[in-house]
C-alpha cells in the first residue's frame, strides 16, 4: 500500500502524521481479485446454464484482462478526482470489475472449431473442448461422439475437457471408448464432470476408467476435476494399467496428503514418465513426501511442476532430495510454496546433478538471502544452458545480489529473468545490470519491478538491456524512481517504447517510508481486500 506523509510544522518538530491511502492496491490485493473473479466465472450459475461455462484457463485469462482494465479505469479516476484516501477509486475498481466480469459471463466461452483443431494434428485428435462449456445429455453425446464411433477411424488422441458428462451420457461414451482404447495414445479428461454432484461425478470417473483400462497411453490428463482421494481411486483401474505412461497431469485436483499417497500407490513404477505436473493443489508436507517417492522412480523426468501446493520446508527437502535421481530434468517449477531457507539449501545441493536444466521457477518460496545465495552458487557450476530464471518474491536483498549476479553472468543462454518483488535496491540492481552487460544476446525479458530501486538502478539496468537485440520487455514498475528518472528511462527507450513496461506505479518518495510500521500496512491491505471481497456476479440480468 502507498503511504503519503501529511505536511508538518517543522518549527515544533511534531511527530509525523501519516495518512494512509486506499489507492493504489498492492500487487497481492490485485492478484487476490483475479483469483476471486476466476472462481466466480467458473462457478455454475443461471448464466452458465444459458451462455455456457468457461474453462479454467479461459477464465484466468479473462480475469487478468478484466483486472487490468478495471485498474486502469480506477487509476484514471483517482488521478483526475483524488479524494482523501482513495475510497472512491476502490469503488470504481470493484464496480468496473463486476461489470466486465458479467460481460464475459454473458459472452460465454469463445468458439473453437473442433475439426480445425483436429486437422492441426493430422486428423489424429478428437477434440470436444471447443464451443460452450456445458452439460452433455445422452442425445448430444451420441451426436458429438459419432466420428469417434465410426469403424476404422484414425483418432489416437482424445480431448473431452470443457464438457460435463453425466451418468447417461457417460454410459454411451464408455461404449465408444472401449472400442477405440487400443488405438489411443493420449487421453485428456480434464474438467469433464464440472458442476455434477459428487456421487455422479465419481460414478462417471469410474465408468471412464473401466472403459480405458488396459490402453497403452503415452499421456493422461485428469486436471481440473477436484478429484481428491476419492477421485484418484475412481480412476484406479486406468492408472494401474498404464505401463508406458510418459506424461501425467494432476493440476487443480484437490490432491491432498491422502490423494498423493493414492497416486503413489496406484501409479506403476515404470521409469518412463517424462512430464509430471501437480500445480495448484493442497498437498502439504506429507503429500510432498509421497510425491517425492514417485519422483524417485522417474529417472527419465524432464518436466516437473509442483507449484502452489502448500509445501513447507520438510516437503521441500524431500522433493529436493528426490530430484537428485532425475539427471535429465530440463524444466523445474516449484513456485508459490513455503520451502524457506532449509528447502532452498537442500535444492541447491541437488542442482549439481541437474546439468540439463533450461528453466527454473523458484518464485515465492521464502528463500531469503541464504537460500538465494545457495541456489546461485550451485547454478554457477551447473545448468550451462539455463534459459529462464525466476526468483521473484523471495525477500532477496543487496546481501545476496553479488552471488546472484555471478550466476546470471555465467548464463549466456538466458532469455528470461524475473527478480521482481525483492529488495535489491540500487546497489543490487546495478550488480545485476553489470552481469547482463556482456553477451546475453538471447535475452527477451527482464523483470525487476518492486525492488526499491531508484533512478541510478533504473538507469543502469535500462542501459544494460536496451542494446540486447532480442529484448521484448523491461519491467521496472513499482519502484522508487523519481519523475526525472522515469523521464530519463523513457527517453532511452524512445525508439523502442514497446519494449519498456509501464512506469506509472513508481513512488518517488517511497524510500522515506521503508521503516514504517508494517503492521499498519497489513491492516490497510486487509481493509482494501475486505472492500473487494464482496465482489460477485448479480444473479439477475440487467
Amino acid at each position: 500500500m502507498a503511504y503519503n506523509q501529511v505536511a508538518m510544522d517543522h518549527s515544533v518538530k511534531a511527530p509525523p502524521v501519516l495518512s494512509v491511502k486506499m489507492w493504489p492496491p498492492s500487487k497481492s490485493t490485485r492478484l487476490m481479485l483475479v483469483d476471486r473473479m476466476t472462481k466466480n466465472i467458473t462457478t455454475p450459475s443461471i448464466f452458465s446454464r444459458k451462455y455456457g461455462l468457461l474453462s479454467l484457463q479461459e477464465a484466468e485469462e479473462d480475469a487478468k484482462r478484466i483486472e487490468e482494465l478495471a485498474f486502469a479505469t480506477a487509476n484514471k479516476h483517482f488521478q483526475s478526482e483524488p479524494d482523501a484516501d482513495g475510497t472512491s477509486a476502490v469503488h470504481v475498481y470493484a464496480k468496473e470489475s463486476s461489470k466486465l466480469m458479467l460481460e464475459v459471463i454473458k459472452r460465454g466461452p469463445q468458439q473453437v472449431d473442433s475439426e480445425a483443431e483436429g486437422n492441426v494434428d493430422g486428423d489424429t485428435l478428437f477434440d470436444l473442448s471447443g464451443g460452450r462449456r456445458a452439460f452433455i445429455d445422452l442425445e448430444e453425446a451420441r451426436e458429438l461422439l459419432r466420428p469417434l464411433a465410426e469403424p476404422n477411424n484414425s483418432f489416437t488422441k482424445i480431448r473431452f475437457s470443457n464438457r460435463s458428462f453425466g451418468s447417461e451420457a457417460a454410459k454411451f461414451a464408455v461404449g465408444v471408448l472401449s472400442s477405440v482404447k487400443d488405438q489411443l495414445t493420449e487421453v485428456d479428461l480434464s474438467d469433464f464432470v464440472a458442476g455434477r454432484p459428487e456421487a455422479e461425478a465419481l460414478e462417471v470417473m469410474t465408468m471412464f476408467s473401466s472403459a480405458l483400462e488396459g490402453s497403452n497411453l503415452r499421456s493422461l490428463n485428469l486436471s481440473d476435476n477436484a478429484l481428491g482421494e476419492k477421485g484418484i481411486r475412481a480412476f484406479a483401474s486406468l492408472i494401474k494399467s498404464q505401463r508406458g505412461l510418459e506424461e501425467l497431469y494432476l493440476m487443480n485436483d484437490g490432491i491432498s496428503e491422502d490423494a498423493a499417497r493414492a497416486v503413489r500407490e496406484l501409479l506403476p513404477s515404470t521409469g518412463e514418465i517424462r512430464v509430471l505436473q501437480f500445480h495448484n493443489n493442497m498437498t502439504g508436507d506429507e503429500g510432498a513426501i509421497a510425491i517425492a517417492e514417485i519422483v524417485k522412480q522417474c529417472p527419465s523426468l524432464e518436466d516437473f511442476r509442483c507449484s502452489s501446493t502448500r509445501i513447507g520446508s520438510d516437503g521441500g527437502v524431500a522433493l529436493a532430495e528426490a530430484l537428485a535421481s532425475c539427471s535429465r530434468l530440463k524444466k523445474l517449477d516449484l513456485r508459490d510454496n513455503m520451502f524457506g531457507v532449509e528447502g532452498g539449501v537442500a535444492l541447491a545441493e541437488t542442482l549439481s546433478v541437474l546439468s540439463e536444466l533450461t528453466e527454473i521457477y523458484m518464485s515465492y518460496l521464502n528463500l531469503e538471502d541464504e537460500g538465494a545465495e545457495a541456489l546461485s552458487e550451485a547454478l554457477v557450476k551447473s545448468a550451462p544452458r539455463l534459459e529462464v530464471i525466476e526468483l521473484a518474491g523471495n525477500d532477496v536483498t543487496v546481501k545476496a545480489a553479488g552471488k546472484l549476479a555471478e550466476c546470471i553472468a555465467s548464463k549466456e543462454s538466458l532469455s528470461k529473468l524475473n527478480l521482481s518483488e525483492n529488495e535489491l535496491k540500487d546497489e543490487g540492481t546495478i550488480l545485476i545490470a553489470k552481469a547482463l552487460e556482456e553477451g546475453h544476446d538471447q535475452l527477451t525479458e527482464v523483470d525487476l519491478s518492486t525492488n526499491m530501486m531508484r533512478r541510478a538502478g533504473a538507469r543502469a539496468l535500462a542501459q544494460s538491456v536496451l542494446k540486447k537485440p532480442t529484448l521484448k520487455l523491461l519491467n521496472i514498475n513499482g519502484n522508487f524512481i523519481s519523475e526525472e528518472g522515469v523521464d530519463e528511462v523513457s527517453d532511452m527507450f524512445k525508439d523502442s517504447a514497446d519494449k519498456l513496461g509501464p512506469l506509472d506505479d513508481n513512488d518517488p518518495e517511497g524510500e522515506d517510508f521503508e521503516d514504517e510500521d508494517e503492521e499498519e500496512e497489513g491492516e490497510e491491505d486487509s481493509e482494501l481486500e475486505a472492500k473487494l471481497g464482496g465482489l460477485k456476479i448479480k444473479q439477475e440480468e440487467e
